[in-house]
Order: structure tokens, then sequence, then C-alpha cells
């Protein structure tokens, strides 16, 4: 049960759906993915917080079967089908020039001026928050009422010279599924550590 806490806690089903009972899928039922549940997905991931607002992620919706096949192509053998399968597999990238759009995504002082000069420092700025909005992504397209199956088996420069051919400064970092999960590709979950194993408070 749901520990009472005050404010709007969402509700047991909600929790469960986007994180209790949530798993990562290796197979996909025949369900389609439409374009519009792709964009609100995506409006819902941007509003999660990035450092300076810096909205680094770059995302290729791979949705056509001569891109899946392309793809899959770049996956580890044990990935190939289910990105063939799967109705939707995003690639989630970083753009490691950001900094260039900070001065209308962040107006309110010179934040571009922050990362000039700092190419290392933005990759790994660009890197963590596009990390983030990746696992915004997989809460929204959950919170949708979308399965996810994320996946890191990829050959990441052959996706990123492949997809981001007109984005030099585009890197791929991982890839996500997305669809109707097959309940019977799941194995028996994984265990979970609780508070204390991993956790202190100071």
């Amino acid at each position: 049960m749901t520990q009472q806490f005050h404010g709007n806690t969402l509700s047991d089903a909600a929790l469960d759906q986007i994180f209790n009972e949530a798993r990562s899928y290796n197979g996909w039922l025949d369900k389609d993915v439409s374009e519009s549940q792709i964009k609100a997905i995506y409006e819902l991931l941007k509003m999660g917080p990035t450092s300076a607002n810096m909205q680094p992620g770059r995302f290729v919706w791979v949705t056509s079967d001569e891109a899946k096949e392309r793809l899959a192509g770049y996956a580890s053998d044990g990935n190939k089908d289910k990105v063939r399968a799967a109705p939707v597999t995003v690639i989630i990238g970083y753009d490691i020039d950001f900094h260039e759009e900070l001065p209308w995504l962040f107006p309110h002082v010179d934040a571009k001026s922050w990362f000039e000069g700092d190419e290392e420092g933005r990759k790994e700025g660009a890197a963590r928050n596009s990390a983030l909005q990746g696992a915004y992504l997989m809460i929204a397209a959950r919170a949708l009422g979308l399965d996810c199956g994320p996946m890191s088996g990829v050959d990441l420069d052959a996706v990123t010279k492949d997809f981001f051919a007109d984005q030099p400064r585009v890197k791929a970092d991982w890839i996500c599924s997305v669809g109707y999960g097959d309940p019977e590709s799941i194995f028996e979950r994984s265990p979970r550590p609780d508070f204390k194993t991993f956790n202190r408070i100071v």
C-alpha cells in the first residue's frame, strides 16, 4: 500500500503502472504505436528537469521496416529481433553543442557562456542530462499505458554515423523499444535491494 504523505500522492494503481509492476519487455504484441502517441511521450518527457534546462537529448523514433532493419543490423545478436518486432525503438542521443540553444531555452542569464570552450564539460553534462531525459521517456511511456524495453547492446558508433549523419555533434547513447509488451517475453523479476543496502541518511 502507498504510504500517506502530505500532497497529491499518485494512486497505488498509477505507481504500479509506472514502477512496481512495470517490466522491461523482450517481446511485443502486434499492436501499433501511433505518431500521436510518440508525440505525447515527448510532450511529457520534455517537462522533466535538466540542468539549466539544457535539453540535450536528441531522439530518433524508428518505426519503418527499413529503419528497423538498419538499426537491428547494429544491435547485438540477442537484441536484433527485439528491434525488428517492436512497433517503435527510439534512439536516445545527446548534442555536445547543446549550449547553442541555451539563449532561448534558459534566457534568464547568459548560460551559453558557462559552457563555451569546455567541450569535455559539455559532453559530461549532455550525457548525464540526456540519460535523465531517457528515463523520463520511459516513465512517460508507461504513464501513457505503453511498455518499454531499454537496451545498450548496440554498436553506438555505427548508430551515430547512420541515424545522426546530418547532426555531427550528436552522439547515440542507448536505445529503447516502446510498445505493448508481450507478457510471455519477460523473466521473473530480478531482486531489488531494500533501503538499507545502498542508502544512508546523514
